[in-house]
């Protein structure tokens, strides 16, 4: 797999850890979006994208985010402790929509990633900058006749 691409848009909330978005294409063929640049304490992390992870109301069987402590539909009370933990004991409240398999895989994104950013970090400091686009136009689709 080759990183063919990385698009990265700086966030300037300064008080976050969150330091930008990016979006990865592979071999020109398929693009992961919504990938984190976070500042740890160890220096600049990549993050994939996550979704919340939720339940079902016991009583009207909506879903509710694992922290909710009622109902966003009918309101009634949700039991405490719903949430599964991971196998460091950690509660589980995210789940990766997309992630590489082993370690190397991980390594090449965050090492390409983090560069980018950085390059896009030191582009910022130029005058006339303008950000990076994100919002692609839509994937050619042929036309149907």
């Amino acid at each position: 797999m080759e990183i063919s691409e990385v698009r990265v848009k700086l966030v300037t909330n300064k008080d976050e850890r969150l330091r930008a978005f990016c979006s990865l294409t592979m071999d020109n063929e398929f693009v992961v979006r919504d990938v984190k640049i976070i500042e740890g304490t160890n220096g600049y992390f990549v993050a994939m994208p996550s979704r919340k992870m939720s339940d079902h109301c016991e009583k009207c069987g909506s879903k509710n985010h694992l922290r909710a402590k009622f109902c966003n539909n009918c309101g009634a009370s949700l039991p405490e402790n719903r949430v599964r933990k991971d196998i460091k004991g950690r509660m589980k409240l995210h789940a990766d929509i997309a992630h590489p398999i082993n370690s190397d895989c991980r390594k090449k994104i965050q090492e390409k990633a983090i560069s980018a950013f950085k390059q896009e970090l030191e582009k910022s400091t130029q005058p006339g900058y303008k950000p990076m686009e994100m919002d692609e136009p839509d994937d050619e689709v042929p036309e149907v006749v």
